[in-house]
């Protein structure tokens, strides 16, 4: 286990490695890995553990008796998912877990994460402080995707969100973490209808692409 990367995610910050290997042991952490596509958990699942990505990718979908999937969100290393549903172990997961890559994940026990440790120890009231702000950091993130789905067109889908990556990433230029059905599941649309209107866009010069990169033609400057 590498607890200097640890000390380096949201959910372990603050703490040292030592104090990370600790928490680990305390938690009774496992560490498991799942291949693409794998369900780390599913619809109707009730968890007890919390999961932290090592490597790869994690996907959060959401899918409708028919069939529709909308990806809600994507994990990186060092992002925590389930820990609302752990924190809550009787409350059914609503949504599906999927390896969008090869993943390792870190499975830690929430009920000790919330316990009050035996020796009242400083770096366990720091993981707790961490844990609810990684639950306020999901609020905003869902909150976000909300506000690129307000609008009523794929164009205003589009702009708002690739807007706010080129603010997030500081350029316009930049890579998003979304393949075209991906994205447009995230977005809410037909992939088709995507891939058409990102082809009016670039024909009418307001940004180019290739795969998963983009690059806005700029009208205004938001970083000069």
């Amino acid at each position: 286990m590498d607890f200097l990367f640890l000390t380096n995610t949201p959910l372990f910050r603050g703490t040292t490695p030592e104090e990370a290997a600790k928490m680990v042991t305390c938690l009774s952490a496992e560490e498991r890995f799942f291949p693409k596509d794998a369900f780390l958990y599913r619809t109707g699942d009730t968890v007890r553990a919390m999961g932290l990505v090592l490597s790869g990718r994690v996907r959060i979908e959401s899918d409708d008796i028919w069939g529709n999937r909308t990806i809600l969100d994507q994990l990186e290393p060092g992002q925590v998912f389930a820990e609302t549903y752990a924190c809550v172990p009787d409350e059914p997961l609503m949504v599906n877990v999927v390896a969008g890559t090869d993943v390792r994940v870190l499975f830690l026990d929430a009920a000790r994460a919330l316990r009050t440790c035996p020796d009242a120890c400083a770096h366990h009231a720091k993981l707790v402080r961490n844990l609810l702000a990684v639950s306020a950091q999901k609020n905003l993130t869902l909150s976000r995707r909300m506000f690129h789905i307000s609008a009523k067109t794929i164009r205003g889908r589009l702009l708002s969100y690739l807007s706010y990556q080129a603010r997030r990433q500081g350029s316009y230029a930049f890579s998003i973490p979304f393949d075209r059905q991906q994205l447009a599941d995230y977005l809410g649309v037909d992939r088709s209808a995507l891939s058409a209107e990102l082809g009016k866009m670039r024909r009418e010069g307001l940004l180019t692409f290739e795969r998963s990169r983009f690059e806005l033609i700029r009208a205004h400057s938001y970083f000069e």
